[in-house]
């Protein structure tokens, strides 16, 4: 930094910044709009998507992440249903990675459905089970990944 820069940013003129290290993602969701958002969002990093319960339990057992994103509803027929939790449902992951504990300890969890009952049975047993997990609806996703992740 030159002693301009360094004046500058003493006076809170420039701020200075440091560019943080790619981080590795996982998504599990069934829409694929959401998965090029997500890939916009986190361009740089290394980024996983899972469509379902079986490729989601895959990922998981075989890499660590640093931040995981489920969704609740995976099937056309869960979205707006009056049924709960089954086993093709982010809950089943929840419940999973639960009962794994050795699995994505340090991980930070967001649940990002628009399903705010699913989403808060998903954070409930997630919490129970000493895991850091937090429900964000999806509108409000993006602020959170800044402040949580920016670049």
């Amino acid at each position: 930094m030159t002693l301009w820069q360094s004046l500058l940013s003493k006076l809170g003129v420039r701020s200075v910044r440091a560019e943080r290290h790619p981080i590795r993602v996982f998504l599990l969701d069934d829409d694929k709009r959401r998965h090029r958002w997500f890939t916009t969002r986190f361009k740089g990093d290394l980024l996983d998507i899972a469509n379902n319960v079986a490729e989601a339990q895959q990922f998981l057992s075989a890499a660590s992440y640093d931040a995981i994103f489920l969704d609740h509803d995976l099937h056309p027929e869960h979205y707006n249903a009056d049924s709960t939790d089954d086993e093709r449902t982010g809950y089943a992951i929840a419940r999973w990675l639960c009962s794994n504990p050795e699995l994505q300890r340090a991980s930070t969890i967001l649940v990002h459905t628009r399903n705010a009952d699913g989403a808060m049975r998903m954070v409930a047993e997630l919490r129970n089970a000493g895991r850091s997990a937090d429900y964000v609806p999806f509108p409000l996703l993006a602020e959170r990944i800044k402040r949580y992740w920016s670049r």
